[in-house]
């Protein structure tokens, strides 16, 4: 299975409580609730898409606490998402795997995260999806795991709370294969990883 990563972004790069003021107030952070203003349609339609091309997700544990409390009572008829999130199998990243809330489908990763990962990355699919889960994304670049990156970014600049892109990820070359906007001004794009990035200068 391909490893893709689908995340929410300001034009800043914070991934941080996208969905709701009180979704992640770590550090203090009082800028949540940044993405319903902006989710149209056309959004919502790409998300739609995205799922279809799963086989298996990989959450994070604070990203699956949010899920796992949602979905498993909220899926509809026709909901490609909430369709998919509960019917197939979840794979966490979690330090406290006793406590992990039941849902079906989830079990918590064993032993080391780029072993257990590259071996989830080996079974037969299309894609193992990571959406959300900041923190396990940074690991997984730094394992050199991650295949393909989804980011849509939103059209605000917030000017604090944490960043995907954050100081510590290893510098990575990407190649765009897909890119798209919707009318509330969202940019949708999908990289490819390309290796090491390339230098030059710019005056030969």
């Amino acid at each position: 299975m391909r490893l893709t990563v689908t995340s929410f972004l300001t034009l800043d790069g914070v991934h941080q409580a996208p969905g709701g003021p009180d979704e992640d107030r770590s550090g203090g952070f009082d800028l949540g609730g940044w993405l319903p203003p902006h989710f149209d349609d056309a959004v919502g339609g790409y998300m739609t898409e995205i799922f279809k091309e799963a086989d298996a997700f990989l959450l994070g544990r604070r990203t699956y606490d949010i899920f796992a409390g949602y979905w498993p009572n909220a899926e509809e008829p026709g909901d490609e998402v909430g369709l998919a999130l509960n019917r197939l199998p979840k794979h966490v990243a979690t330090g406290h795997p006793d406590d992990l809330a039941p849902w079906n489908g989830a079990q918590a990763l064993d032993g080391d995260l780029g072993k257990a990962v590259t071996e989830l990355k080996d079974q037969p699919g299309r894609e193992l999806q990571v959406h959300g889960s900041a923190t396990l994304v940074q690991s997984l670049m730094r394992e050199g795991l991650v295949d393909t990156y989804r980011l849509l970014v939103f059209p605000v600049v917030l000017g604090r709370g944490r960043r995907l892109f954050a100081d510590g990820v290893p510098p990575t070359g990407l190649r765009l294969t897909d890119s798209r906007t919707s009318g509330s001004g969202v940019l949708m794009a999908t990289y490819d990883a390309a290796g090491a990035p390339e230098f030059g200068s710019v005056d030969g």
